[in-house]
């Protein structure tokens, strides 16, 4: 067994799984690892690449997991004889480097999600806060957890896209930082093909009806059955318990799942559907809109989300966009502000397909929609994570030409809301004329309040109703890990 890095204490063997320990010039061996799961990566051992300049080896793998998901980490190697790593988390890439100033982080319990910390005195928002353990490696490692052993892992996001990890696996703990990254930026070469799921995978099952269920993504955490819509729970793995839970009143997707479809230059494959519908504080009317989970090999994923207003593309972003406070009217991100649109609780109520996370009926998340013109912003939060989401609306026709449904154009049409402009102050002759009409208004109130119903006819012909002024469906699920 070969080792190319320097830095590398740990080795696993690609064909036995067998573990390796280098003290100096001896190798130990020192367990075996649990093969890796087929994560349908792009990325492999050996890819090449170039970040900052700088070429780079991918040489090892780290494999994670969390109750809301997995994610991969690869030990990258530089031609100068160090290294960083190339984080993997549903599609979504950061590239870190391990910290080379000394920084006293706090423990974990003191990072709160949705609160702003300070680090070397700039401000970066608690994303994540989770607890991790390693389920599989592969190749030569810096460093290699114990298999199986839980440990939390902390995730601080800035305005402009930097990200800072903090790993608990030690005392005192791991930090890197780095920033996000797109594969076509590091000019990567020696990917793995296809930009599509594969239709084979692994089957069992429905534990509900007994029905036979594919499972293409090796990342998915859910999946409905086909012939009766239960949602599965396959965090636990296929060959654990399988839990489902029945779904009633299935609602049928416009777009097919499985379909191809280009958006914004962008081939995408529709791998899963979710309705949803909103209320807001202190309102009983509820909304509702729909979102199909996007797949690509190579951007990860993003959701096509259908509400009243018209159709959005959007995804999880990577910096986090700043508010001045939890109740500020308006939010700022890559030096763009945009201003509250909709605050509401949002709550999943079908789902079918594949979905990187675990999704429940039930489910339920804390929203904020902010606009900018066509350009959207979203805020979910739950205990444990916020995730933010950025992205365009687009027309109907659009979605329809990308997915070859031009005959059936007609049913994905929306009132395509224009671009969203926060109300202009009102001038003193606009306030005089309101002022006027409530003045007419409070004395018809009060005439046909004393009215005599003997005499004059006080009924009223006409009445309105509030829609509850709230159309969601900005957001996408999901999260950071």
């Amino acid at each position: 067994m070969e080792f190319r890095s320097a830095q590398s204490t740990h080795a696993v063997c690609g064909f036995c799984q067998s573990t390796v320990v280098r003290q100096g010039d001896v190798l130990s061996r020192i367990g075996k690892m649990a093969e890796l799961f087929d994560d349908h990566s792009p990325l492999q051992l050996f890819a090449t690449g170039t970040y900052n300049k700088r070429p780079f080896t991918l040489i090892g793998r780290l494999q994670y997991k969390t109750t809301d998901g997995t994610w991969a980490e690869w030990n990258a190697f530089f031609d100068d004889g160090t290294n960083g790593w190339l984080a993997e988390d549903n599609g979504a890439y950061v590239f870190t480097q391990p910290d080379t100033q000394s920084m006293n982080m706090p423990p974990a319990d003191r990072y709160v999600v949705g609160r702003s910390v300070s680090v070397s005195g700039k401000p970066y928002t608690v994303a994540s806060n989770v607890s991790a353990q390693l389920i599989s490696a592969q190749g030569e490692l810096p460093k290699l957890p114990p298999l199986g052993q839980a440990f939390d892992v902390v995730e601080l996001r800035s305005a402009s896209g930097e990200v800072i990890s903090i790993d608990y696996t030690g005392t005192p703990p791991v930090v890197s930082q780095g920033t996000a990254v797109l594969l076509d930026d590091l000019a990567l070469k020696g990917l793995k093909d296809a930009s599509t799921k594969e239709e084979k995978g692994r089957q069992f099952n429905c534990p509900h009806c007994g029905a036979p269920v594919t499972v293409a993504l090796a990342t998915s955490k859910s999946i409905t059955c086909g012939s009766c819509n239960s949602v599965i729970d396959l965090s636990q793995g296929i060959g654990a318990e399988l839990k489902a839970a029945t779904q009633d009143e299935p609602v049928q997707p416009l777009i097919p799942l499985g379909s191809l479809g280009q958006l914004q230059g962008v081939q995408w494959q529709v791998v899963g559907f979710q309705h949803r519908t909103g209320v807001a504080p202190g309102d009983d009317e509820h909304f509702g809109w729909s979102e199909y989970l996007l797949y690509n090999q190579k951007r990860g994923f993003s959701f096509l989300v259908d509400s009243e207003e018209g159709w959005s593309l959007v995804r999880p972003t990577t910096g986090a966009p700043t508010m001045t406070s939890s109740t500020a009217r308006s939010a700022s991100y890559m030096g763009t502000t945009y201003d509250l649109k909709y605050s509401y609780e949002a709550e999943t109520n079908y789902v079918c397909g594949e979905f990187y996370w675990v999704v429940q009926r039930g489910q339920k998340t804390s929203n904020k929609d902010f606009a900018s013109g066509k350009r959207l912003l979203s805020m979910e939060k739950t205990p444990s994570e916020l995730v933010w989401s950025s992205g365009d609306q687009i027309a109907f026709d659009v979605v329809a030409k990308a997915f070859g449904l031009e005959d059936k154009k007609d049913l994905l049409k929306r009132d395509d809301a224009a671009p969203f402009s926060p109300a202009k102050s009102i001038g003193f002759g606009t306030m005089f004329v309101v002022l006027v009409i409530i003045l007419i208004l409070l004395s018809m109130l009060s005439r046909c309040s004393s009215c005599d119903p003997r005499v004059e006819n006080c009924s009223s012909s006409s009445s309105s109703r509030s829609s509850g002024g709230s159309f969601g469906g900005f957001s996408g699920g999901g999260g950071h890990k």
